[in-house]
C-alpha cells in the first residue's frame, strides 16, 4: 500500500509507511496553544492521524471570558498521512521542529484563523511513556515540546484579533493509547482507575521551563521531568530530585497553585511557584469530547461547530477533569532575583492520590 509518504526518508518499519506496527489504536499527533500576555484569550489547536482506523480529525477551540468556540473536523484518511489538512483545518510544516502553520477556515461560521509558531529554542524529547493496567498495555508513546511565540490573526464574527508575539507551547506525540471507541473485549479488573497527570510548559524572558508528572496512587512519578531550556542558545539543562506540591480549589480537584522544586546541574535549587487563573476545559479540543473524541468516526467526511460557556459547568463532573489553567508564574534560581513569567498547567486527576488526600475517583479538596 503504497502512499506519497513512502518518497521520503521517514521509515520505521520495514513496510510501508501506512503501516504501524499492528495496534488499532496507533496515532500521531500535533497539539498548540497559545495566548495573550494578559492570560484572557487562549487558543488551541489538534490534528491526529490514526493509521489503522483510517482517519484524521482535527478541533481548533478560542476561549474568552470563559466562553470557547470551537470548529471540529473528521474524514478517512485514506491512507495518505502526509495530508495534513482537514476541511477547514489545517497544518503545515513550514521548518522542522522550528516553525508551523496552523489555519482554520470556516465561512459557514465566520471562524477563520492564519497562525505561525516559531520555536524558541529546540524541542524537548520527554522520556517514553509506557503505562499499563495490569498486564494490559494502554499507554506506550513518545512526545516532544516545544515553546515559542505566535504571529496571525483570528477572525470570529465581525472582530479580529491579532495575535502578535503570544507565547505558546506545541507538542508532538506518536504511539499507542486509547482512541474513539472503547475495546469492548471483556478482561480482568486491574483495580480502581487512577490517573495523576500534570503538564506545565513555562515562559520566562530568559528561558523556558518543561515539568510533567504522572504519578501513582501513592504520589511517587513513575515519569516525571523537569527541563530548564535557554532562549538565548545555551543548552539545555535536565533538572534531578523533581518535586511538586499543589494546592486545590476548595471543594474540587482543580489547581489552585503550584509549586515545582528541583536541582541544578551545577548544584543549587531552582523554585517555581504557580498561581493558576482562568479554566479551559480541553473537550473543546477534542480530547474526551463525548461526540469529537480522536478518532472517532464520522465518515467519510464530516465538520461541526461548538459553542460552549464553561462558567455554567460542573467542575466536579468527570466531562471537566482534563483542563488547562493559565497560570502566572515566578522563578527562583540560586543567586538571582525572581523572574516573573506566564504560562499553563494542564492536569487530569482521576483516582487516588495519597499527597493530595485524595482516596476515591472524584472526591474532592476540602
Amino acid at each position: 500500500m503504497l502512499t506519497a509518504a513512502d518518497d521520503y526518508p521517514v521509515h520505521q518499519l520495514p513496510e510501508p509507511v501506512a503501516f504501524a506496527g499492528s495496534d488499532r489504536n496507533f496515532y500521531d499527533r500535533y497539539y498548540f496553544q497559545g495566548y495573550d500576555a494578559a492570560g484572557k484569550v487562549f487558543f488551541g489547536a489538534a490534528l491526529g492521524v490514526y493509521p489503522h482506523l483510517n482517519i484524521i480529525d482535527a478541533a481548533f477551540m478560542i476561549q474568552r471570558d470563559g466562553v470557547q468556540h470551537s470548529v471540529f473536523a473528521s474524514r478517512h484518511l485514506d491512507h495518505e498521512r502526509m495530508d495534513t489538512r482537514v476541511g477547514p483545518i489545517a497544518v503545515e510544516v513550514r521548518e522542522p521542529l522550528k516553525r508551523l502553520r496552523v489555519a482554520v477556515d470556516d465561512a459557514a461560521h465566520n471562524f477563520e484563523a492564519v497562525l505561525e509558531f516559531t520555536g524558541l529554542a529546540a524541542p524537548v524529547e520527554e522520556p517514553r511513556f509506557t503505562h499499563r493496567a495490569g498486564a494490559l498495555t494502554v499507554l506506550d508513546l513518545t512526545r516532544m515540546t516545544q515553546g515559542g511565540t505566535w504571529e496571525g490573526e483570528i477572525a470570529l464574527g465581525d472582530e479580529c484579533l491579532a495575535v502578535h508575539g503570544w507565547r505558546g507551547a506545541r507538542d508532538r506525540s506518536w504511539g499507542v493509547r486509547p482512541l474513539g471507541l472503547r475495546d469492548t473485549r471483556p478482561h480482568a479488573p486491574a483495580g480502581e482507575p487512577q490517573w495523576y497527570w500534570l503538564w506545565a510548559p513555562l515562559h520566562f524572558d530568559d528561558c523556558m521551563l518543561f515539568f510533567h508528572t504522572n504519578d501513582d496512587a501513592q504520589g511517587q512519578g513513575w515519569n516525571r521531568a523537569a527541563v530548564l531550556v535557554p532562549v538565548n542558545g545555551g543548552a539545555p539543562q535536565k533538572l534531578a530530585s523533581v518535586r511538586h506540591q499543589a494546592a486545590y480549589r476548595p471543594g474540587t480537584r482543580q489547581l489552585a497553585g503550584l509549586r515545582i522544586s528541583a536541582t541544578l546541574p551545577a548544584g543549587g535549587e531552582i523554585v517555581v511557584e504557580l498561581n493558576c487563573g482562568e479554566v479551559v476545559y480541553k473537550q473543546g479540543e477534542g480530547y474526551n469530547h463525548p461526540v469529537w473524541g480522536h478518532g472517532m468516526y464520522h465518515g467519510v467526511f464530516e465538520t461541526a461547530f461548538q459553542t460552549l460557556d464553561t462558567r455554567v459547568l460542573d467542575p466536579n463532573d468527570f466531562a471537566q477533569v482534563h483542563l488547562h489553567a493559565l497560570c502566572s508564574a515566578e522563578l527562583h534560581r540560586p543567586g538571582q532575583a525572581p523572574r516573573r513569567g506566564q504560562g499553563v498547567v494542564e492536569q487530569m486527576i482521576v483516582g487516588a492520590h495519597a499527597p493530595s488526600g485524595f482516596k476515591g475517583l472524584l472526591d474532592v479538596a476540602a
